[in-house]
Parts: C-alpha cells; sequence; structure tokens
C-alpha cells in the first residue's frame, strides 16, 4: 500500500508515526494538516496536488502526532492546538524540568511529549467553527486518550467527515488502553472515552479518520461499539456499575421546580430556571467529570461544555445568560470563560472575588484557575440585583476562603443560601459534627464561621446549597450547631496561637510580595509590592529589605515605616532584572516589625523572558481560543460569521 492515499475528495492520508490528513484547497492549491507525525508529509506535497501547507491542527500532544513540528515551524506552517494542551507544544521544557519521575503515582502519559518546544500560532476554538487556510472545519472536545484531545469535522458535499485522533482505533477498538490511564486507580480516561463516543455519535457523520487505523465509513457503529465495550471496561473496574450514557443524558436532577443541580459537575454547579427560558448558572468548573486525573498542570484539567445539550432538551433552556461564582477555585470558575466564548455568557462575580479571578497571577492563594477568567459585571457585597424575575442578594462569605461569596435567593417559594465550600452541610446535632472546611493558606480568620453563623440566623433560609455536598434543608437545631462549632474554633485559635502582646493570625504571615508571579521580558523594570501587618499591640516601625537573586538591582535598598495597631503599610520596590532569561527566580522580603525580626518572609516568582517567547504564547485572535477564520473573522457554534 502507497504512503499517501486519497481517502476521500481533496482529503489525503499520508502513512507516518501516525496517520497525517491534509485537507486541501482547491482554489489555492494549499493545503491544511491533521497532525504531522515526523513532518514526512512535507516531501509528499506534490502526490497530493497541494504546493504548500498553510497551518497543521493537532488532536492532541502525544509525540507520535507531534515530533515533527520543528519542521513544520521551519517550513512557515502555522501550528494550532487544543487548549487544554497548549503547554505541552509551546512550553513542554517546563513539563520536563518539573514533571516528578521518582515515587510517580501520575500515570498519564504526559512525558510522550514533544522534547523540546515549538511555536504556537493559535488555540482551536473548542466547540465552533474555525477556517484555515480556506478550510473550514468544526472543532469538538473529545477527552479520552488524552484529557485534551479534540475532533475536527470536515462537511464535503453532503458527507461529514470526523478526524478523530486517538480516540478511536477500529470499530469497538483502542490504540492504547494505557493511555486512558490518567491516575493510578481512577477511570476517568476510560470514562471520557465513553462520553466522546457518545457525543460523537450526535454529529450525523460519514466517516471516521483515525491517527492510527483505517478509514470507518460507518461511524456510528463503530463508536457506539466502543462505548459499549469501554462501559464494560469501566465497570470491570469498579465495585457497582457506572451508567455513563444515563449520567450524560440526565446530569440534572430538581432541587425545586426551578433550581437544578447538576450531578455531573465537579464542583456543583446549580442552575436557576427563568419562565422565560433563559438560565443562570451558579459555578462553573469542570462539566460532566468523570473524575480528575494526576497531576496540577494545565493538561490535567479539561473544561468543557458537555452537560449543555441536556439543558436545552431536558429543561427547554434556551439560552444560559448569565454565571454567578460564589468563589475563585478552579473548581468553581474553569469553564467560565469557555462557557462565555461560545455561549455568549455573561459572568457576574462578587466584587471581593472578581479581582482575583480576573489577575490570578496577582495572588499567593491555592486552587486558581490558570488564566485570567473575564468578568463582565460586578456585584457589591450586601446589595441585591434583579435576573429575570429573581431578586439575589450577594453576602461576603469568608471562611472556606477570604474571597467568597453567598447568595440568597427565593426560589418556588423557599429561601435558598448557596454557600459554595464553607461547610458540608452534614451534620445532624447530637450524632455528627458539621465540617468546617477552612485552610489557612485561602486566608481564613478564626471569626469566619463566628461571621457565617450569623448570617445564616439572619437570612433564615429554608435551603442551602453547597459546592460538593447534598443540598441541605434547613432547621433551628443546624443553625445552632454552626453557631456552637464557631464559637468553639474561635475558642480552640485562642488557646493555640499566640496572643496578647503578638498577634500572628490564623496564617502565621505578616508580610505578602505581590505580585506573585510576574513576567518581565528580558531587561525590563518591573515591580514588586510588600504588604505588612503589625502583630503589636502597640504602633511600631516595620523594615523591609527585598532581596533579589545577584546582579540585580532594586530601589529602595531597605524601606522603614510606621504602622498602627491593627494596620498595615505596602512598600512598592522597584526591581530591574540583569542577565538573560530566568524560569522562577525568587525575590523575598526581610521583614523586621518592631523587635520582631522575620527574616525573609514572603517571596515572589518571576520568569523573565525573551520578548519572542511572549509572543509565541500569546492567542493570534486575542479572543481566549475563540473560533477564528484566516482573515481574523470570529465565527458563532454553527461556523457563520459575526461582528
Amino acid at each position: 500500500m502507497g504512503r499517501v492515499r486519497e481517502v476521500a475528495p481533496g482529503v489525503f492520508r499520508v502513512r507516518d508515526t501516525c496517520n497525517v490528513y491534509v485537507v486541501r484547497d482547491d482554489a489555492t492549491r494549499t493545503g491544511v494538516a491533521i497532525d504531522f507525525g515526523s513532518g514526512l508529509v512535507l516531501d509528499h506535497l506534490a502526490q497530493m496536488g497541494v504546493e504548500r501547507l498553510t497551518h497543521v491542527l493537532m488532536t492532541h500532544h502525544h509525540r507520535d502526532q507531534a515530533q515533527g513540528l520543528p519542521r513544520a515551524a521551519a517550513a512557515g506552517v502555522e501550528v494550532h492546538v487544543p487548549p487544554v494542551e497548549r503547554d505541552l507544544f509551546s512550553r513542554v521544557d517546563d513539563m520536563w524540568a518539573t514533571r516528578p519521575i521518582i515515587n510517580d503515582y501520575n500515570l498519564r502519559e504526559d512525558r510522550f511529549s514533544l522534547l523540546e518546544p515549538v511555536p504556537v500560532a493559535g488555540l482551536v476554538p473548542e466547540y465552533r467553527t474555525g477556517t484555515w487556510g480556506g478550510v473550514e472545519l468544526e472543532v469538538h472536545p473529545t477527552p479520552g486518550h488524552t484529557t485534551g484531545s479534540v475532533t475536527y469535522v470536515l462537511t464535503r458535499g453532503d458527507r461529514r467527515i470526523a478526524f478523530t485522533g486517538d480516540l478511536i482505533y477500529a470499530p469497538g477498538k483502542v490504540w492504547s488502553l494505557a493511555a486512558t490511564q490518567w491516575s493510578y486507580t481512577g477511570n476517568e480516561g476510560p470514562g471520557m472515552t465513553v462520553i466522546s463516543c457518545l457525543l460523537l455519535q450526535r454529529e450525523r457523520l460519514d466517516l471516521l479518520l483515525p491517527s492510527h487505523g483505517e478509514p470507518m465509513d460507518e461511524p456510528g457503529t463503530a463508536l457506539a461499539l466502543l462505548a459499549e465495550r469501554m462501559q464494560r471496561y469501566v465497570d470491570s473496574r469498579r465495585p457497582f456499575p457506572w451508567d455513563l450514557e444515563t449520567r450524560l443524558v440526565h446530569p440534572y436532577a430538581r432541587v425545586t421546580e426551578h433550581l437544578l443541580i447538576n450531578r455531573s459537575s465537579l464542583a456543583t454547579s446549580y442552575v436557576l430556571l427563568s419562565r422565560s427560558g433563559a438560565a443562570l448558572v451558579i459555578d462553573y468548573g469542570y462539566d460532566m467529570t468523570t473524575g480528575l486525573p494526576e497531576g496540577r498542570d494545565r493538561a490535567s484539567r479539561r473544561p468543557w461544555l458537555a452537560s449543555l445539550d441536556a439543558l436545552r432538551g431536558g429543561f427547554g433552556v434556551t439560552s444560559v445568560e448569565v454565571a454567578l461564582a460564589t468563589h475563585y477555585h478552579d473548581d468553581h470558575v474553569a469553564g467560565l470563560a469557555l462557557l462565555r466564548d461560545v455561549e455568549g455568557t455573561q459572568t457576574w462575580v462578587p466584587e471581593n472575588v472578581a479581582p482575583v479571578i480576573a489577575n490570578p497571577m496577582h495572588h499567593d492563594l491555592p486552587c486558581q484557575w490558570y488564566d485570567p477568567v473575564p468578568v463582565d459585571r460586578e456585584l457589591p457585597l450586601g446589595e441585591t440585583f434583579q435576573w429575570r424575575e429573581y431578586a439575589i442578594t450577594v453576602h461576603d462569605l469568608p471562611g472556606h476562603t477570604r474571597y467568597a461569596a453567598a447568595f440568597e435567593l427565593e426560589v418556588d417559594g423557599t429561601t435558598v443560601l448557596v454557600t459554595g465550600d464553607q461547610q458540608d452541610g452534614e451534620g445532624i446535632p447530637g450524632r455528627r459534627r458539621e465540617t468546617l472546611n477552612y485552610q489557612y493558606r485561602n486566608l481564613f480568620r478564626p471569626e469566619d464561621y463566628r461571621r457565617s453563623a450569623a448570617l445564616y440566623r439572619r437570612v433564615a433560609p429554608g435551603l442551602m446549597v453547597s459546592g460538593h455536598w447534598e443540598p441541605r434543608w434547613v432547621d433551628d437545631g443546624y443553625l445552632d450547631m454552626l453557631s456552637d462549632q464557631g464559637e468553639e474554633l474561635v475558642r480552640l485559635h485562642e488557646e493555640l496561637l499566640p496572643s496578647g502582646e503578638l498577634d500572628l493570625g490564623p496564617g502565621s504571615q505578616l508580610a505578602r510580595l505581590t505580585p506573585y508571579r510576574c513576567h518581565p521580558e528580558v531587561g525590563e523594570r518591573f515591580e514588586l509590592t510588600a504588604t505588612v501587618r503589625n502583630p503589636h499591640p502597640r504602633p511600631a516601625e516595620a523594615t523591609l529589605r527585598l532581596d533579589v537573586p545577584a546582579g540585580w538591582s532594586v530601589e529602595p535598598a531597605t524601606a522603614t515605616v510606621g504602622v498602627g495597631v491593627d494596620e498595615s503599610a505596602t512598600v512598592t520596590f522597584a526591581v530591574q532584572p540583569s542577565g538573560g532569561e530566568h524560569r522562577r527566580a525568587r525575590c523575598a522580603v526581610d521583614v523586621t516589625i518592631g523587635d520582631l525580626a522575620l527574616g525573609q518572609h514572603a517571596e515572589a516568582l518571576i520568569d523573565v523572558r525573551a520578548p519572542l517567547d511572549q509572543a509565541a504564547q500569546r492567542d493570534p485572535t486575542g479572543q481566549h481560543g475563540q473560533a477564528g477564520s484566516a482573515d481574523g473573522t470570529l465565527l458563532d457554534r454553527a461556523g457563520q460569521r459575526r461582528g
């Protein structure tokens, strides 16, 4: 069999380390490649009637798909990649520098990645249609073989052709089961394979073109067989069966007539239904999840919109108009930008949460999402806003994290309070304690749960709903228990921590540097601001010195500021880096407050990058991965031009 074969009119397969497909644009005699293998495709363009390749679109990051990409870059071919896996192309050196290899329980095949980074021209727009080199393709998320895998669908005449990567090898078969094992004992990848096959069956496909294997001209049968077999495989590794098709078709359940809970998401999302057909979502992190894979890198986390069809079909939702966020943690906000880009959903965020998700690099806080989340409206704390027929009040709710809010609303005659991750809601007075979900790095204060208990008393909700536990119908006994545990928490911290002459606070951190991470270019001057709190019961002088890497300079060298009782003060330092690029260079502020010497009490991390490297990371559409045609025209989900 020859190395090059026309598998559909104007669509060619080149046998290489994987199947590389080329879609020819007859008008320009150019081509677009799906995956790239070793780059052998560049040696066979004439056989396909193609003068040059304009773009290569990657289905996933594995090396058998991508090892020839340096040839593509050298030939001037633009490389476009799945958004979830972008770092495994353009910043794969970071993965190689940081990936654990000893005592390693992370079984994801992220090490089957490129050996060196390649420049990435853009991110493919999931759930939308884009045009590259005159070729129009739909982009469908299809996790399974990897977390970030995508499938491209081409319409040629009356045929719909899917380039499926390694989702499927042959009817009912995959190229690798090992690749689907994303954690040591979990079923995340096999479960996602089932769901991806079920979703692709809805696309009325006529031909499947896999990265390994032969074309499949009965896509529905091939995908259904794989879904059925993989479902049995998932069940064989679990104590009880897990009906993934039901999970996909019926992810939502009614809490009340107009309040839904998403049973498939992590964290739990809630949907408020309007009589108009519009919907408001509260928190939107990882939809339709089968569990979180091992790792904390970007490519281990998959936001998508897999439950929305069920929302439309099962509950008559015509639009998801607004999304709210209770707090900034990734499992509550990871999908907001995608929801906004694809569905046009506006993000309305409490004023104490908005600055964190809009600029995550500024803050040294755990569990943040990797990218800024655009905020369309900041919601003032303590005030009520109107959405459709609902009045919703925003309450400050520190505890789980300092930057959190509760939403109070009346639904179907019941006062509902949405409390995020504040507590588990599973306490039973006299039998089981409530779990108060606080973490010190989230900037918890012992009085926070006293305050939240008082808030619950004032609001007197009939129902409380949270981010990871079952909805809780509320009675006075439950509120009494929360009040008692809030007081107990204050007493415990008073007993255990220094008090009187020294108030270190529960986190024992008296100074911080912001931004915690910044990315100046080589030779670019930047600023770090130190904020220091006085722990003494009297005014004190604080002396601050910023320690920087050898050869760097800083102004001022030291600074002294007066700080009142229970007050904070700030000092801004101007830093001039020297030399070339640096990865995670460390700066630390040395702090003395009165007679309390704390040493290098807080740090910041600096990535000094070459200008070219920064440009390579930039999404050329400027739309957070929104779809773009070759001339920059944005396309909606149906591929219609807009703007």
